[in-house]
């Protein structure tokens, strides 16, 4: 547990338009840093100075850490100590402009065309024995993942009332509590037609929600957790659900769909996060002529 002078908890307070992922993802970090730090004899922030940063830094490398994840830790650093900084506890920042390898740059996954039909279509046998409410609501997910391209924490959040499936349309909540309207296909609308009809009242129980969407086997609110366990039990291969994202939003550019359309379907606030989905459109397009043209 991290010292009470570390300002951790005032520090997850001031992010406010940060997803609570986003905000694990950082406490953890920072906890991890301060446990090394007092190794070191740190007792709070105001007696870490920039060299020791950049060896902790160093470290992480020789721990085999990837890449990315490195570059993660270090923005949580140069984050917080920002904050501190600018609310006034330290007077200089030792992070700022703290460098951190470059992300390893991979390209997000896009699911074949057999993948999809698994998911969506023809599940694996496995899957046969399972109740009919579980069936139409894993359908519902899986559908409203690929073909509205919402994040897992997003989907999980929905009720009734986001739901317009007369106009085919789903009103979302995203990152920092930006609004969203964004379409239905007509599968997924026809999919959660079907759960919220035939298969939802089936998983009621004294714990159930009034303004859940989608239940679990126990009668709450869905969780990632359980999409995932969906996933696990759906995909012919290890597939993370934000894979269906990927698949959306490439299959849109590879169709010819603007990059802003795109963009604000997805709910990015920054274009340059979108535009990474071009490179993937790209490197598909390669693969094709590579595998296809007798001269490539």
């Amino acid at each position: 547990m991290a010292e009470a002078g570390w300002l951790l908890e005032e520090f997850e307070a001031a992010l406010t338009s940060a997803s609570p992922a986003t905000i694990r993802a950082y406490r953890s970090d920072l906890e991890a840093f301060i446990e090394w730090a007092a190794r070191l004899g740190a007792r709070g922030p105001s007696d870490i100075e920039r060299k020791v940063l950049r060896r902790y830094l160093a470290y992480l490398g020789t721990r085999r850490y990837a890449r990315r994840t490195v570059a993660r830790k270090a923005s949580a650093l140069r984050r917080y100590f920002a904050w501190l900084r600018r609310t006034g506890h330290l007077s200089a920042d030792p992070a700022a402009g703290l460098s951190s390898p470059a992300g390893e740059g991979r390209l997000p996954r896009v699911l074949r065309d057999e993948e999809l039909r698994a998911l969506l279509d023809d599940p694996p046998a496995s899957t046969s024995s399972d109740e009919p409410a579980i069936r139409l609501r894993d359908d519902a997910v899986l559908e409203l993942l690929y073909g509205s391209g919402l994040r897992v924490a997003e989907l999980c959040g929905l009720r009734p009332d986001d739901l317009d499936l007369l106009n085919r349309t789903v009103r979302v909540w995203g990152k920092g509590s930006r609004q969203r309207q964004v379409p239905l296909s007509e599968p997924a609308s026809a999919a959660i037609d079907a759960w919220l009809r035939r298969g939802r009242d089936q998983l009621i129980t004294t714990d159930t929600p009034v303004d859940a969407v989608f239940l679990n086997r126990r009668g709450r609110r869905l969780t990632p957790r359980d999409v995932r366990r969906i996933l696990d039990r759906r995909a012919l291969s290890p597939t993370h659900p934000h894979a269906l994202r990927h698949t959306f939003a490439t299959h849109l550019l590879d169709g010819g769909a603007d990059l802003r359309a795109v963009q604000e379907l997805l709910g990015h606030a920054d274009l340059g996060t979108t535009q990474h989905y071009t490179h993937v459109s790209k490197e598909r397009l390669r693969r094709v002529v590579e595998s296809t043209h007798p001269r490539a």
